[in-house]
Formats: structure tokens, C-alpha cells, sequence
């Protein structure tokens, strides 16, 4: 039987460029990073969660295999507050600030490889 949800996988063309993204810019902890035959195994996680989002690295323009992966959502206890917070250091969004939706607060965040970061509340 499945228990949790362990990696979610987000291809970036620098994985240094993206954890600074991920860790410096959102705000999320390193967890794993390791040299292993197939490449580094570098994941990132939300403090307190046991889920992690793996970035693995993939050269530009060459195709994603399977397709494109859909935008990873984290969620937030004060969104407004957050989107300030990375904004002072250097995220950059789709929108000038949250906005507010039938489900609740949401912007989007986009990463230096332009992979889409959907930021709710």
C-alpha cells in the first residue's frame, strides 16, 4: 500500500542556480544532495514536511521526457506575508502581487528555467 508522496521531480538546466532559487528565494531546507553514477540527487523540502522536490538535472532544449511536468503548488499560512518575503530576494512573479480566488490567495512564482511555481493560501 502507497504511505506518501517521497519526490516530486522538477528538471532544471543548473541545479546550484535552482537550489539557490528554491532554498535562497523560497525559502525551502536542503535535504539530499549526493553525487551517484546517474548524476546529482540534490532535493529540497518545506520544513516539517516529509515531501521533496527533486532537482534533476536536464540540458536545455533537448525535451522533457514524458511531456512537460505540471507547476508544483506549496501552500502558505500567510501568502501575502511570503510573496513580500521572497520578493525582497529576488523571485520573480507572474503577477504584481496575490490574488484572490473562490479557493483562496494565489500567485505564481517562475524559476530560472521557467518551470512555474504556484504559490495558494
Amino acid at each position: 500500500m502507497l504511505t506518501t508522496i517521497m519526490y516530486v521531480t522538477i528538471y532544471v538546466t543548473d541545479q546550484d542556480r535552482a537550489l539557490e532559487f528554491y532554498a535562497g528565494g523560497l525559502g525551502l531546507e536542503k535535504r539530499i544532495d549526493v553525487t551517484g553514477p546517474d548524476g546529482r540527487f540534490l532535493t529540497v523540502g518545506v520544513p516539517g514536511s516529509p515531501v521533496q522536490i527533486l532537482l534533476w538535472s536536464h540540458a536545455a532544449g533537448t525535451g522533457l521526457p514524458g511531456g512537460v511536468p505540471g507547476p508544483v503548488i506549496l501552500e502558505s499560512d500567510d501568502l501575502r506575508k511570503d510573496f513580500e518575503i521572497m520578493r525582497s530576494r529576488g523571485v520573480t512573479f507572474e503577477g504584481t502581487e496575490p490574488e484572490d480566488y473562490p479557493f483562496g490567495v494565489r500567485v505564481e512564482a517562475v524559476d530560472p528555467d521557467g518551470n512555474r511555481i504556484s504559490l495558494r493560501q
